[in-house]
Order: structure tokens, then C-alpha cells, then sequence
């Protein structure tokens, strides 16, 4: 359709359309079918063409169209396309007002104490009673290019004590937001998205993620591949798929060969320092699954930076959540080939940052599709 409406655009108005016709055009796409209007958007049709910044299905159909045209304007293209997909004020690693106040700010001699004390003390209840009077000192640390590799060095316990990634999350946006995806995602996105991808070209992977997330009603057991939550948040790869990598890394990336970059199963009994030491290269935050097989999992674990954290959930949606929120927590960025997955979880899920972050048009289409 989009093909179709901007091969007409131009022929009727020349390669470069003024803003007001492409407007126009996009304005017609959600008139014309209205599930596809984004409810997120300020009117609708964004991520078909946003006037404000360029950007949108038909826009960069349109780019294609000026491109093969005029090869000249190629480098130019490159550059826009590049400054569109960066992120505006929102995100994991921006500074943000918290939500939490502590009822007394500790001064320098104070902290260093508390982070002390942390370190070698058996009772975990002082523990995140004094992470939670250290939370400011530790986002300073944690926006910080020069100390915040250190974090988990000054701030171990997160290697051994539960519950802590989630804890720092709730300080930062409260409550409310941090209960959303284990709230949401069972009634408002799990059947959706599995109906979405019914739709999709047939592989033999997006077979065996459908079939693991939506077992057979006779009762038929699937003994392979991921549980059915986890099937269902791999299958959002699927529908939201990774952009292409560029000219210096491996182009397209496939939904399959992203799933890597989200979740590692081992077999119970696997020496995890053995798996942290054979890490090479620093890699964004992962899911380390461990269990008798991949539908049996006893435990997971976050990997960062050659750190195991272990999740406090040992169910696979939870431990996705808190996988989720470790982003925020220690201020990393998302794995470029999860980026539209994460963005439409951060914005649609979780509604953080809702309008100050690019999405790709891809991530809005779903979201029209999935909240109509």
C-alpha cells in the first residue's frame, strides 16, 4: 500500500512532495482505515508521515524513490536516515526526576558508610534498607561515563541478593508503572501479538514459537523450545523485527539471530563463572536461563558486564521484566538489534517516555494494531 500511494504522490507532484500533500496522503490512510491510526501519536498517522520530522512509511518510501533517482543526494540520505533513529530525551540512559524522596539526604561520610556496611552485612533487610538511602549517590554514578562501569564493584550485593534491581526501579518511577508489563501482558498483549503473527510469512522458528505459546486445547504437551510467556515475548521479535545493522556491521539481522541477544539457555548443572569467563566482548544486559530444558527453567540470571545478577522471578515473564528494568537501573543502552522491541515495551507497556523517544514506524503500525 505504502509503495502504491507514494509511487502516485510522485508521479502527481514530483520526487520531492510537498509536506502538506504527503500529510494529506497519510490523514487519508487512517481515514480510510482506522485501526491503523496510532493512539499514541498526536493525530494518528505519525508513522506514516510525521510533518515534524520527516520521517514515517511514506516518507521513507519516498527517500527511496529520490535515491534511485538521484544518486547524488545518496550521502545526504544516509545522514538523515542515521539523526532520525537517535533518541530524543528519553531512554535508559537519560537523567530523570525519581519518583522516591528520601526523608534524609545523606551527607559524603554518611554514604560511604552506608555502602561500606552493605558490603559485609548478613541481613539482607539492612541492605536494601540502606540501598535505598544510597539511590541517589548510585544514578549519579550510574550517568556517570567515568564510574559507572564501576557500579556493581561499590554496589556488589546485586550479585547475591534478590529483588534489588527491581527495588531501585520502583524508586526511580514508582509503583504503578513498575507492576505494568506482568499486569498487562497476559490480558491485553500476549493473544494479540500471537494472532499478529499468525499473519506473517511461515518459517520454521515463528512455527515453533507459535505453537509454544499457544499449546493445542487437546491437551497435546509441546516439549520443546521456551515457555509460553517467554514464546510469546520472542514472538514481538518476530512482528517488530530488527532494523538493519548498516554498512559496517552483518546488515539485516534476522528475528531468530536477535533472539540470541535476549535469552541463553543452559542445562542445569552449567558452571556459570565458566560461562561469565568465556564472555570476550562487553555485550548489553541478557537473560541466562538455567534448567533441565528450555520450557523448565529453575533459574535466571541478568548478565551484565561478566556479572551475573539473579532474578528474583523464576518465572520467564518475570525475569523478562526485570531483565527490562536492569536497562534503567545501571544505565545501559539497548542491544541495537532489540532497540524497536525495547522501544515499543518502554513506550506502549510501560508508558515511559511516551512522545520523547524515536520509534520506528514499524513499532507504531503494532501498536495501532494491537490497542485498536
Amino acid at each position: 500500500m505504502v509503495n502504491m500511494l507514494a509511487a502516485d504522490m510522485t508521479e502527481k507532484n514530483g520526487t520531492s512532495p510537498p509536506r502538506q500533500v504527503k500529510e494529506m496522503y497519510a490523514r487519508g490512510i487512517v481515514s480510510l482505515f482506522p485501526y491503523l491510526s496510532d493512539p499514541f501519536s498526536k493525530n494518528g498517522y505519525e508513522h506514516y508521515y510525521d510533518g515534524e520530522s520527516g520521517t514515517g512509511y511514506l516518507a521513507w518510501r519516498i527517500k527511496t524513490i529520490q535515491r534511485s533517482t538521484a544518486k547524488d543526494r545518496r550521502s545526504s540520505f544516509g545522514e538523515s536516515a542515521k539523526g532520525s533513529s537517535e533518541d530524543v530525551s528519553g531512554g535508559p540512559t537519560v537523567r530523570r526526576e525519581s519518583e522516591f524522596v528520601p526523608e534524609t539526604a545523606l551527607t559524603e561520610d554518611e554514604c560511604n558508610e552506608a555502602i561500606s556496611l552493605m558490603k559485609h552485612s548478613a541481613d539482607e533487610d539492612i541492605v536494601k534498607k540502606k540501598m535505598k538511602l544510597t539511590f541517589e549517590h548510585r544514578r549519579n554514578m550510574v550517568l556517570d561515563p567515568q564510574q559507572s562501569s564501576n557500579i556493581l564493584s561499590e554496589f556488589p550485593r546485586f550479585k547475591d541478593i534478590k529483588g534489588l534491581v527491581e527495588q531501585d526501579f520502583i524508586q526511580m518511577f514508582g509503583e504503578g508503572i513498575s507492576s505494568k508489563l506482568l499486569e498487562r501482558w497476559p490480558v491485553m498483549f500476549k493473544k494479540k501479538i500471537i494472532q499478529q503473527c499468525r499473519k506473517l510469512p511461515s518459517t520454521s522458528e515463528l512455527e515453533e514459537l507459535l505453537l509454544a505459546a499457544d499449546p493445542p486445547e487437546n491437551g497435546t504437551e509441546v516439549d520443546f523450545g521456551w515457555d509460553s510467556d517467554l514464546s510469546s515475548v520472542l514472538l514481538l521479535l518476530h512482528l517488530i523485527p530488527p532494523s538493519a545493522q548498516g554498512r559496517k556491521r552483518p546488515g539485516k539481522v534476522s528475528a531468530s539471530q536477535a533472539e540470541k541477544h535476549l535469552v541463553v539457555f543452559k542445562k542445569t548443572g552449567t558452571n556459570i563463572q565458566e560461562h561469565l569467563d568465556a564472555i570476550t566482548s562487553q555485550a548489553q544486559p541478557y537473560l541466562l536461563a538455567v534448567g533441565v530444558k528450555k520450557n523448565t527453567i529453575h533459574q535466571f540470571f541478568i548478565i551484565l558486564d561478566k556479572n551475573a545478577i539473579p532474578c528474583r522471578s523464576t518465572s520467564s515473564l518475570g525475569a523478562f521484566d526485570e531483565l527490562f528494568k536492569a536497562h534503567f537501573v545501571f544505565g545501559t543502552s539497548y542491544n541495537s538489534m532489540l532497540h524497536n522491541m525495547y522501544t515499543f515495551i518502554q513506550t506502549t507497556v510501560y508508558n515511559i517516555d511516551v512522545g520523547k523517544v524515536k520509534e520506528s514506524p514499524r513499532v507504531s503500525e503494532v501498536r495501532a494494531r494491537l490497542l485498536r
